[in-house]
């Protein structure tokens, strides 16, 4: 069984490995600089379907089928499969689940549900309670921006702080025996609240978070930011992935300017796409880790990465009634042996 470090930090008794992944992507993502490490990149932002949230549903389960392929396996050889999105109850994750007919728990942890599930999925192999789960993660931009902020007909006008949802879709097979890199350690975030209402800086209101669990994390590991091949970050965005650095040093003299990078900002080409402050959604770190960084991992280049994705807890009711925006942070270790 798993061994709790510290205060929030846990190292599994047998890491699982992360044998497989599939991601898919939207059209805009697909023009970005990491378009070559997907498996496939949709032309149409509708997926050939008739609404934007059936093509969420298309693109999740496309992963998740691409995953189990790539892999060599079944959905039927799955025990547990783990998904979320930021729907309304979680409608992509729901849909995808009766599609692939496989014992499914949802999971909500708004934009840091892919490192969420991957922390789920290593205690419940680590803990015997399964040999293979899947985990996946998707959002999609027409589908989150009406669902949380405007209808991306309106043309609302956007702040330089605002991020642009990304559409696609991650996942990731977690295996108690198999090949590829392993979980070494999770941190599990406290939810931490800056005081920030305004849903078009979420990177402000997410990056306390962020840099509160990467601090814990090298508190109870006893590593620091070098132990890293990589620190990343799974959608703060220019002035978040700001903030996170200033952030962990005043809160515990941790310098991360060497080797810390945010998903969003990795995902496009700032200079040639207009994504203001970067990306975000559940897809913003799913794509990366599971296209980019996973094949970076594969071929040796990295060995040793703290994905630390992160989420705003706040929803439609709540922005409106007044209430703070409140948010979370993961971490998960991923080393592999070459």
């Amino acid at each position: 069984m798993a061994t709790k470090l510290g205060k929030q930090t846990f190292k599994p008794d047998t890491p699982p490995y992360l044998i497989s992944t599939g991601t898919v992507a939207g059209p805009f993502e697909g023009q970005g600089p990491l378009r070559d490490y997907f498996d496939h990149i949709y032309t149409d932002t509708l997926a050939g379907e008739r609404s934007f949230e059936s093509a969420e549903k298309e693109m999740m389960a496309n992963a998740c089928f691409t995953c189990l392929n790539k892999a060599n396996k079944t959905p039927q050889e799955v025990d547990v499969f783990l998904a979320g999105d930021i729907l309304n109850q979680t409608i992509t994750s729901g849909f995808s689940a009766l599609e692939l007919a496989i014992p499914y728990m949802g999971i909500f942890g708004a934009c840091s549900t892919s490192a969420l599930g991957l922390a789920f999925a290593t205690m419940l192999v680590d803990g015997n309670y399964a040999k293979l789960v899947l985990a996946a993660a998707s959002s999609h931009n027409s589908s989150a921006e009406r669902n949380y902020r405007y209808p991306t007909e309106y043309g609302a006008t956007r702040k330089p702080t605002t991020q642009w949802t990304v559409t696609g879709a991650g996942a990731a097979l977690v295996a108690k025996e198999g090949t590829g890199p392993r979980i070494t350690h999770l941190t599990v975030g406290k939810v931490q609240d800056l005081g920030i209402k305004d849903p078009m800086n979420l990177g402000a209101a997410m990056a306390p978070a962020a840099a509160a669990t990467m601090v814990q994390h090298f508190a109870d590991t006893g590593r620091g930011p070098d132990y890293y091949d990589l620190v990343v970050t799974g959608d703060l965005g220019k002035f978040g992935h700001e903030l996170a650095i200033r952030s962990c040093v005043t809160k515990g003299g941790f310098d991360l300017t060497k080797n810390y990078e945010d998903c969003g900002v990795m995902l496009y080409d700032t200079e040639k796409q207009d994504v203001h402050s970067g990306g975000s959604g559940c897809a913003s770190s799913a794509l990366v880790t599971y296209g980019y960084l996973y094949q970076k991992l594969l071929s040796g280049e990295l060995k040793k990465i703290l994905l630390v994705a992160t989420g705003a807890l706040h929803s439609v009711t709540s922005f409106q009634q007044g209430a703070n925006i409140p948010s979370i942070a993961h971490a998960v270790s991923l080393e592999i042996e070459c």
